[in-house]
């Protein structure tokens, strides 16, 4: 004999069998291979980092994890692709401030919105920057950078990997705290940014230890500081801006994983467990802090409150320096 329920009975039904179904889902996470889009060329400081930390987090999972170099504006195109993307866990991005926080800020027209249709699943590193300058400027340390800048207004140069990207907006913000003027030379990339540095067509740029160390093992370059708040394991010689004598000065450079709104947040907690796990390794702190750069693993909610102080710094820098970067 059939039997019948009754309409809030059947609703009620209906809701468990859904939720349940999305635990489901969740514990049968991941059931196929994940992929990762990098907004930058293979051998960066990013693309490396997210290889290595999901080489152990693949097998973690029991699936394969897919890194997928999509180049292009600043990492823009990369970060539309993921945003339009199926919220199922399956498509992620190696987000940084270039692709959320400073799009948040500074770029109208976007065909995505960084603050609300990217989730936030883990903050793995932050890359500090160091301003280099070739070994023939007559400057020994960031003092006399600024000096220097000081007497020949509009006469230095610096440059960046673009503009409107991390490393042209942290030489709009060093301009504004140290009161100078020095003049933006926006690159393809850092390799093309660092060959006119070494060859003295322009003064300055602030780029990643990683990029940089190579050059400054050889003295070809020099170092002034570095934006991190503390010393940099792999530059301990470097000072911080604020031990160089700019108190205050300190800009993070976070990279972390970032997946399209409406993933469900069983997947978030999942993907955000295993790369904590895989982050506490010290082999592989080790070997991350020999690149330059600086653990630090968080929650979903302290990534995301990151991005937000993120948002609000580059706002204020670019509403200071009146930049347009589209």
């Amino acid at each position: 004999m059939p039997i019948s329920l009754s309409r809030p009975v059947a609703l009620l039904s209906l809701c468990c069998a859904l939720l349940g179904g999305g635990a489901a889902q969740a514990q049968s996470y991941p059931a196929r291979p994940i992929r990762i889009q990098v907004p930058f060329s293979p051998g960066g400081a990013q693309d490396v980092i997210i290889r290595l930390l999901s080489q152990k987090v693949s097998g973690n999972l029991g699936q394969s994890l897919l890194i997928e170099n999509k180049a292009g504006a600043g990492g823009l195109i990369a970060a539309d692709a993921v945003a339009k993307a199926a919220p199922d866990g399956y498509t992620l991005l190696m987000a940084s401030g270039g692709q959320v926080s400073v799009a948040a800020a500074a770029r109208t027209g976007l065909n995505y919105d960084p603050q609300k249709d990217l989730v936030a699943i883990v903050q793995l590193v932050d890359t500090p920057m160091v301003l280099v300058v070739p070994e023939a400027m007559p400057v020994a340390n960031l003092a006399e950078f600024i000096a220097l800048a000081k007497q020949k207004p509009g006469v230095l140069t610096f440059a960046s990997t673009g503009t409107g990207t991390i490393s042209h907006l942290t030489g709009e913000a060093l301009k504004h705290a140290a009161g100078i003027n020095v003049v933006h030379i926006p690159y393809k990339g850092a390799a093309q940014g660092l060959n006119d540095l070494l060859s003295g067509q322009v003064n300055a740029m602030f780029t990643s230890a990683a990029s940089a160390h190579a050059h400054l093992a050889s003295k070809r370059l020099r170092a002034l500081a570095v934006t991190s708040v503390e010393r940099l394991p792999s530059l301990p010689e470097v000072p911080t801006f604020a031990e160089a004598g700019l108190k205050g000065f300190a800009i993070p450079v976070w990279a972390g994983l970032m997946a399209p709104r409406g993933v469900a947040p069983e997947v978030v907690q999942r993907l955000n467990s295993e790369y904590l796990k895989v982050l506490q390794e010290p082999a592989l702190r080790q070997q991350l802090q020999t690149m330059g750069a600086i653990v630090v693993g968080s929650t979903p909610a302290q990534f995301a409150e990151t991005i937000q102080d993120d948002i609000a710094r580059w706002k204020q820098v670019v509403t200071r320096g009146n930049l347009k970067l589209d």
